[in-house]
């Protein structure tokens, strides 16, 4: 059963009881992420998310660790673009002993200057890690070029330059100013009581004062362009991104069914051309990045570098049958059965079930049940998918970042051009 209500300071709760299920996941998100950072703050929010497991007035970071490895339980958090989110997942009965500890860590974290100090360190590794794993960065890469000169552009990590500025100070004015009940929403989904879970969090979090809004972000262009960095590596790491659609747009399922189509799965056009019939990559798929106001759809391939060119061929060769030929019915009724399918096995999981609750709340203002979706994805159709497709990649505004032994050249020769 879903309900929605709000905490006596107006942040908003939304909770779906499965009381068949011996787990409850439970999530604090809040609408604040990298592309609400200026240069000078950029990381500052995974920063936040990191320090907020390095100790409270009651409890220790190894504290912190112990109680939930006891539970036997996840304690967890990330950052993204546009949100921060800290959640858990425990057995029902561990309820009320994780709850306490998630609410401690949220609002009685101490940010102690020592653990600050150490906790940088960490981070300065991990984006150290990000720069040697060239399967990830190449997708940095695009994202810097594509939304060059504005926040989206910058990496969620921070650079060293900005992570070597921050400071305690930082970090509280920008928990101080973001962390406030009208950018927060909490979703549990799982084996629970609504309204004791209610009452409960009423007394931790309902006693904080609302503060302002998140400012809506400005409008962001996308940036056609061919990014590449040479570097001495084994394989060369491509990315092909055109402008995609926004979260809530009335197209999306269209474009869910032309991402399954195209590179999301085993079956789809490009693995079975590029990795399975011609056995020139190990790796090729594509992906939806989709925010509030915009998007981006991502084809991704690691391949010899001397090949690099005839697999960008061969990505616009598969992208050329959709623009000249569409889609055939019984192709796309198989794609929607996928889907379907991915969406429902999807939703067993209480995790997936809360983080779809939350999404829904925070991007489209209301819940969309499962048999909604469905009969969304019912609806798609072949002249959806080509007017798709047209529209995406017609336009021929494309950007490439690519990173390894190649040659910016002869890729870019292989980049349709409007």
């Amino acid at each position: 059963m879903f309900k929605r209500e709000l905490l006596d300071n107006g942040m908003r709760v939304v909770t779906e009881r499965i009381p068949n299920v011996r787990s409850v996941s439970l999530g604090i998100w809040i609408d604040v992420g990298s592309r609400d950072e200026s240069p000078q703050l950029s990381g500052v929010s995974h920063f936040i998310e990191h320090m907020l497991f390095k100790g409270t007035k009651r409890r220790s970071a190894r504290d912190i660790a112990i109680e939930m490895d006891s539970m036997g339980g996840e304690l967890n958090a990330f950052t993204s673009k546009e949100g921060t989110t800290y959640y858990f997942k425990v057995l029902d009965e561990h309820l009320p002993r994780a709850l306490d500890l998630l609410t401690d860590v949220f609002n009685n974290s101490t940010f102690e200057r020592k653990e600050l100090d150490r906790e940088r360190k960490v981070i300065m590794e991990e984006i150290k890690m990000v720069e040697d794993t060239p399967d990830d960065l190449v997708h940095e890469l695009l994202y810097e070029s594509v939304w060059k000169g504005t926040p989206l552009g910058q990496p969620v990590l921070g650079t060293r330059k900005s992570m070597s500025g921050l400071d305690r100070e930082d970090l509280l004015g920008y928990m101080k100013e973001y962390y406030t009940p009208r950018n927060i929403v909490i979703s549990a989904a799982g084996n629970f009581d609504h309204d004791i879970l209610m009452g409960t969090l009423n007394k931790s979090f309902g006693g904080s004062k609302q503060g302002k809004a998140r400012d809506k972000a400005g409008p962001v262009d996308f940036k056609p362009s061919i990014n590449v960095r040479h570097r001495k590596l084994e394989q060369a790491h491509i990315c092909v991104g055109v402008k995609g659609l926004p979260y809530s747009h009335g197209d999306r399922f269209g474009m869910y069914a032309l991402n399954t189509l195209l590179g999301s799965s085993m079956s789809s056009r490009l693995f079975q051309e590029i990795r399975e019939r011609r056995g020139l990559a190990y790796s090729v798929y594509s992906y939806l990045t989709s925010l509030k106001d915009t998007g981006l759809f991502v084809i991704y391939a690691g391949v010899s570098p001397s090949k690099a060119a005839s697999v960008v061929r061969l990505v616009w060769k598969e992208i050329n049958k959709l623009l000249d030929y569409g889609v055939k019915k019984d192709e796309l009724e198989k794609v929607k059965e996928q889907l379907k399918g991915n969406m429902v096995l999807a939703l067993e999981n209480t995790y997936n079930r809360m983080s779809q609750l939350a999404k829904h709340e925070m991007y489209l203002g209301r819940r969309y049940t499962l048999n909604e979706i469905i009969s969304e994805i019912e609806k798609v159709n072949p002249e959806q998918v080509h007017r798709l497709v047209s529209e995406l990649f017609g336009s021929r505004e494309i950007a490439m970042s690519a990173l390894g032994p190649v040659d910016k050249e002869e890729l870019q020769k292989e980049i349709p051009v409007h």
